[in-house]
C-alpha cells in the first residue's frame, strides 16, 4: 500500500488556517471540525507550518491565568464511551474509530479496570501482522510440511 492509496480512500481535503489568524480562530476550527491539527498557510498560500492541540495547550499554560479558575468538570466530556475487558479488539477498534476517540476506559462490574489508547491497539495489530507475515513466509518457503 502507498500513501496515494490512503489518500484515495481518505480524500485530499486538508484543514488550514492563515498564519495571521489568532489561536482563538484556530481553536474554533479545531473544535468545529473535531480534528487535532491545522496546516498553517502564509500570505501567498504556501504551507508555513502546522499548529496542533498540544501547541495551543502549551501556549495556554504560558499565558492564560484564568485556567486555574476553570474546573475540570466544566470542560470534561460527561457521556463516556467505555468498553469491557471481555470485548474483542475488533469491536474496540470500531468503537474508537466510529467515535473518533483515542482513549477508552475499561469498566467491569462498575469498577475502572484500566484504559486503552488507539496507540495500544495499533501496537497489537502491528504485532499480529508481523507474526502472521512470518508464518506465511515460513509456510511459503517450505518450513512446514504441506
Amino acid at each position: 500500500m502507498k500513501v496515494r492509496d490512503i489518500l484515495k480512500d481518505k480524500g485530499t481535503e486538508v484543514a488550514t488556517i492563515q498564519e495571521e489568524k489568532t489561536l482563538y480562530d484556530a481553536v474554533k476550527i479545531l473544535v468545529e471540525k473535531n480534528i487535532g491539527s491545522l496546516l498553517v498557510l502564509d500570505q501567498k498560500g504556501a504551507v508555513a507550518g502546522i499548529i496542533t492541540e498540544r501547541d495551543i495547550l502549551r501556549e495556554c499554560d504560558r499565558r492564560f491565568q484564568s485556567l486555574n479558575q476553570t474546573k475540570v468538570k466544566e470542560v470534561m466530556t460527561k457521556n463516556l464511551i467505555v468498553a469491557s475487558p471481555d470485548d474483542d479488539l475488533d469491536y474496540v477498534e470500531n468503537i474508537m474509530t466510529k467515535n473518533r476517540i483515542r482513549h477508552l476506559p475499561i469498566i467491569a462490574n462498575q469498577k475502572l479496570e484500566g484504559i486503552i489508547s488507539i496507540g495500544d491497539l495499533v501496537n497489537v495489530l502491528r504485532r499480529e501482522c508481523h507474526v502472521e507475515n512470518r508464518y506465511l513466509k515460513d509456510y511459503i518457503s517450505g518450513k512446514y510440511p504441506g
